[in-house]
């Protein structure tokens, strides 16, 4: 026992201090480990199987919607970067150079990609000519480094993982309704992966993706009741085609400008997973993307017959699920906290009396509910446990969310929310960018989005008192 109280005494409470306790989970969980390279980690098995499960079923849902996957190279010419004069602006102050290769100077630097509309877009203009060759549906797999003052595991790193998809279209309709399109995949696959709830909607121009005609979010609400943004789909318009000549014949044999859109969802979305479902004895993983669902522990194993009983409901599961047997010689008590920390969804206990009774007993990492199954119902229970652990994970998480989510009509009240209620804030805006930035400046709170099912819980501004024209969520954010 003292050693089952040591190990989870290694976490900071999340009540005490919620960032010590993010780091202690990452580095207790073994997901990260820190590198020699400032702002940069490395990703541990059980860290990047996660991200393994995210870009294997995220992607199964891209090529469902008829994405393809290519890859772009990992350098930009600095003449390239700089075609798009909005885009180059937004990125300049992040951009890592290369200005030497081997021993010998360059004659142009190269940026180390940190995203690659430009590659995309020289790409483009060499293989789009006729209405024939549209849409281009792509999408790449990739790291991209961005040089960051401050980082964190996951939520900000100089280089980091992700995909980003990058289409060009025919029409201005076509490229919208991919833009939302993507944005609805990923709310999806969050709901029904990750068990996030997401709040949907468009960015102000004062926050959206530099060089895009329109960005969107979705905004999920973490534990300690700050805002992250976990995923953005953006409308180019046909900004980026005039400036790289993303032409195309239409049908007409008229020569038309493509119309394009990009999006992307990154490594920050585990930690979003992490701060959203975690406790204080470590991560709560949904079972949905667990790279272990099931861990199955032999009691008093070195008994005739437990062993080998633990590997015949393993092979029973492995099935359906991901499963392992935890037969190493630690106590039962310390294999318990050590899953618990880990946030396999479930256990599976079983030693001589439950083999004599015929049953085990499932133990959910979420509620540490304790439900006795006989061993002849076992394969068809388990998946009705996961999938109820997982309803009732995004359930408890969307209470979490509106029940920190606030309504401020004045600025008055909207400070006393900011400075002492973490979550949300649901405030009406008159549009003006001056209002923003006073917020912003006053109370470090940013407008996270514009909803799609907008609401009038004012007729003025919050800031102002000028006519309001939008509902947005305001909040704090990583």
């Amino acid at each position: 026992m003292a050693k089952e109280k040591k190990l989870v005494e290694a976490i900071t409470s999340m009540e005490e201090d919620f960032a010590q306790w993010y780091t202690d989970v990452v580095k207790k969980a073994e997901l990260i480990d820190y590198s020699s390279v400032r702002g940069c980690t490395i990703f541990r098995p059980a860290g990047y199987a996660i991200w393994e499960n995210i870009q294997k079923k995220l992607d199964e849902k891209f090529k469902e919607t008829g994405v393809e996957n290519v890859y772009m190279p990992m350098f930009i010419p600095e003449s390239l970067l700089q075609k798009e004069a909005d885009h180059v602006e937004g990125f300049a102050p992040e951009v890592a150079w290369v200005t030497q290769g081997g021993l010998d100077p360059l004659q142009e630097k190269l940026a180390v990609r940190p995203t690659s509309e430009t590659l995309f877009c020289e790409h483009y203009s060499h293989v789009v000519q006729s209405y024939r060759d549209l849409p281009k549906v792509y999408n790449q797999w990739c790291s991209v480094v961005r040089w960051e003052k401050t980082t964190r595991p996951f939520l900000r790193t100089m280089e980091f993982l992700w995909q980003e998809g990058h289409t060009a279209h025919a029409t201005a309709e076509e490229a919208q309704a991919r833009t939302e399109q993507m944005l609805n995949v990923y709310a999806d696959f969050c709901e029904n992966v990750l068990a996030i709830p997401m709040i949907k909607g468009r960015k102000t121009d004062k926050e959206k993706f530099a060089g895009a005609e329109a960005t969107y979010t979705i905004e999920a609400l973490m534990h300690d009741g700050k805002a992250l943004q976990s995923g953005t789909s953006h409308n180019f318009g046909d900004g980026f085609a005039k400036a790289f000549g993303i032409q195309y014949t239409d049908k007409n044999n008229k020569l038309q400008y493509a119309h394009q859109t990009s999006w992307g969802m990154t490594t920050r979305i585990i930690g979003a997973m992490i701060m959203v479902h975690g406790d204080n004895s470590g991560l709560v993983l949904p079972p949905r993307i667990a790279p272990t669902q099931i861990m199955i522990i032999p009691i008093m194993q070195k008994k005739e017959g437990v062993l080998e009983k633990a590997e015949e409901l393993r092979a029973m599961l492995a099935k359906q699920f991901s499963v392992k047997v935890d037969d190493s010689d630690k106590n039962p008590g310390w294999k318990y906290s050590e899953q618990e920390m880990r946030g396999i969804p479930v256990r599976v206990e079983v030693g001589p009396k439950d083999i004599e009774a015929g049953k085990c007993v499932v133990v959910r990492r979420d509620t540490r509910e304790k439900i006795e199954v006989p061993f002849a119902e076992l394969e068809t229970r388990m998946p009705e446990i996961l999938d109820q652990m997982h309803n009732d994970m995004l359930e408890r998480a969307r209470k979490h969310r509106d029940a920190h989510t606030y309504v401020a009509t004045n600025y008055g009240e909207f400070k006393d929310i900011a400075e002492n209620k973490p979550g949300f804030i649901k405030a009406m805006w008159c549009g003006d960018e001056a209002c923003e930035n006073k917020i912003k400046d006053d109370l470090a709170v940013t407008s996270r989005c514009m909803p799609f099912e907008q609401e009038e819980v004012a007729t003025t501004c919050v800031c102002c008192g000028k006519p309001a024209k939008k509902l947005v969520y305001w909040g704090k954010a990583y």
